[in-house]
């Protein structure tokens, strides 16, 4: 393993977005065994502190490559395609619409059923928008759209949220 290896390189997985999530815990259970710092306990500190920073790189794949809407930003960002979600918020006025209207329909639901409907729509439109994100980015390689997808999908990330919160508000 070399420290500078990219995330799929270091799980042993091709650049793609779509992954095996079976695998990619497979792997990742394999390489913690190798590199967790108690197998290091003989070698003194300075073995435990490298196996340490080993760790912890391996657990910082781990969570990128295994979470789609991530994996898809590291693509993006590994091919010239950086988010920079917090810079670059434009987005088509379609899908803004769509976000005040799904807004719109979240502040006026009045009860469970209302809020899970609303639920299983934005959720629905996140499957939608995750199957083209895998044609952007493992079918046509088209970065700078794909990060677009990318900064469109984080918006509705945290609508989910959003919706959750209200959901438990309302003792669900």
């Amino acid at each position: 393993m070399k420290l500078d290896s990219d995330d799929f390189e270091l799980f042993g997985v091709p650049r793609r977005f779509e992954q095996d999530r079976a695998a990619l815990d497979t792997r990742w259970r394999a390489l913690q065994t190798e590199v967790h710092p108690d197998r290091f306990v003989s070698e003194g500190a300075a073995s435990q502190r490298v196996a340490m920073q080993w760790a912890v790189r391996v657990n910082e794949a781990y969570q990128r490559l295994k979470d789609p809407l991530r994996r898809a930003a590291y693509l993006c960002e590994l091919n010239g395609a950086p988010i920079q979600a917090e810079n670059n918020t434009a987005m088509p006025a379609k899908f803004l619409i769509q976000q005040m209207e799904w807004r719109e329909s979240l502040d006026e639901a009045d009860g469970v059923e209302a809020v899970e409907a609303l639920n299983g729509e934005v959720a629905g439109h996140r499957q939608q928008a995750l199957g083209q994100l895998k044609a952007l980015l493992d079918d046509q390689h088209d970065f700078l759209q794909a990060a677009q997808q990318v900064r469109a999908l984080m918006f509705v990330e945290r609508f989910l949220a959003d919706i959750d919160r209200r959901l438990e508000q309302l003792g669900q």
